[in-house]
């Protein structure tokens, strides 16, 4: 649908180059207002020295607090927003979208860093995937990292390059092929490419503000943390021996059901591994895993950042007190701690429509608690035996791990 009223701000994509094409040169020339970051002025500054009557201000610091009240003043203004390449790929131009809705903005995009490091190493986007390090941590790049995997990164600096190859290098890639492609687009671009391992260090010199990084995985890359299916081996986790074991883990995540977008509770988290599990299976899923140990939250935090998902929220407390001022969930997953007063009704009150929860218990007490919650709500209650060969004397024989009662409901 087209918008119910004229913008009155647009988003205009300058390349690296700093130039812009008659059409965004008439616009600039045009706007009343011209916001945009210091570099993005000070080329401005040099095609179009003066303006009449046009007020030029740079993004305000820090952006979150400053920018709300700075587009309240300029609303109902011809403002020009100007931002790098494409304004909707990691850019301003989504933080503008966020602000003040669709209706109010165009976006003018020019060609993105991504399609021009793209066109450099002859990748498509089908056979290559963006991870964005601008302003996240960089550990986000390990849940992409598969035999074969071709990665675009984009990056928050020149230290980018040195930390991408450190956390490549531990998880034993460190002959993974890193491109960086430096200035594109403009007549100063450059491409250095090098092994993983020969880009660890402090930055080299050539490592320009504005740059992509290609990387380009082995063939060959064995790592055990590749698969996004639910159940990597135990023994990825850092753990005490509170981990809900590979199997079982399975299972839960099979019901709990993992979507795009949607949020886990991990109640009782141990060594975090169903949250975790839960985030690697799309960029978009979140989890909030609740953990009253303060060594277990950070052996949490350790795993999360090891397996590519180091934006996994932590929070130090006991259910349910713990989880009184949450964001609602989409899914619940109660790994420990079931018959603390308290934690299975309020786990249950906050599951609305579509919602799942699932609860795993050892004891004899939580497994009653489960049947009882079963015979009043509905749901699937399963019992799951896992018996694992192990040597017994000069055989071979079945060694069973404890029985876990499972407790299954959609809303």
């Amino acid at each position: 649908m087209p918008p119910a009223t004229d913008p009155w701000l647009t988003v205009l994509g300058v390349g690296a180059d700093g130039r812009l094409d008659e059409a965004g040169t008439a616009l600039v020339r045009d706007a009343e207002v011209l916001l945009g970051g210091r570099r993005h002025l000070a080329a401005v500054d040099e095609l179009l020295p003066a303006v009449a009557g046009q007020e030029r201000i740079a993004w305000p610091s820090p952006l979150a607090e400053g920018l709300p009240p700075l587009l309240e003043r300029l609303r109902g203004r011809r403002v020009v927003a100007l931002a790098s390449g494409d304004p909707l790929v990691s850019g301003i131009g989504g933080t503008l979208v966020r602000a003040l809705g669709p209706d109010a903005m165009r976006v003018v995009p020019a060609v993105s860093s991504i399609a021009l490091a793209r066109a450099r190493m002859g990748w498509s986007a089908e056979e290559s995937v963006v991870v964005t390090l601008v302003g996240r941590h960089e550990a986000r790049l390990l849940r992409e990292v598969a035999p074969g995997r071709r990665i675009l990164l984009l990056t928050s600096g020149p230290q980018t390059p040195a930390v991408v190859a450190d956390l490549l290098t531990d998880a034993g890639c460190g002959d993974a092929q890193v491109t960086l492609l430096g200035d594109l687009g403009s007549d100063r671009e450059t491409l250095v490419s090098r092994a993983a391992r020969d880009w660890v260090g402090p930055p080299p010199r050539e490592v320009p503000a504005l740059h992509v990084l290609a990387v380009e995985i082995p063939a060959s890359y064995a790592g055990w943390h590749t698969s996004w299916a639910a159940g990597l081996p135990d023994d990825a986790f850092e753990h005490d021996g509170q981990l809900t074991k590979r199997d079982l883990r399975a299972s839960a995540l099979a019901r709990l059901r993992p979507a795009p977008g949607q949020h886990l509770w991990d109640v009782g988290a141990g060594a975090g591994s169903v949250g975790i599990e839960w985030m690697r299976a799309h960029p978009a899923c979140r989890t909030t895993a609740v953990e009253a140990d303060p060594e277990r939250v950070g052996r949490i935090r350790r795993n999360a950042a090891r397996l590519g998902v180091p934006d996994l929220t932590v929070v130090e407390g006991r259910a349910p007190a713990a989880l009184a001022h949450l964001s609602a969930p989409d899914a619940v997953f109660v790994g420990g701690g079931a018959t603390r007063p308290g934690v299975l009704d309020t786990c249950l009150a906050a599951v609305g429509p579509g919602g799942r929860l699932v609860v795993h218990g050892v004891t004899l007490e939580t497994e009653q608690l489960l049947a009882e919650a079963h015979r009043t709500h509905g749901g699937e209650l399963t019992r799951i035996a896992v018996e694992s060969a192990a040597p017994v004397g000069g055989f071979t024989g079945w060694t069973p791990a404890r029985t876990v009662t499972q407790w299954c409901l959609e809303r």
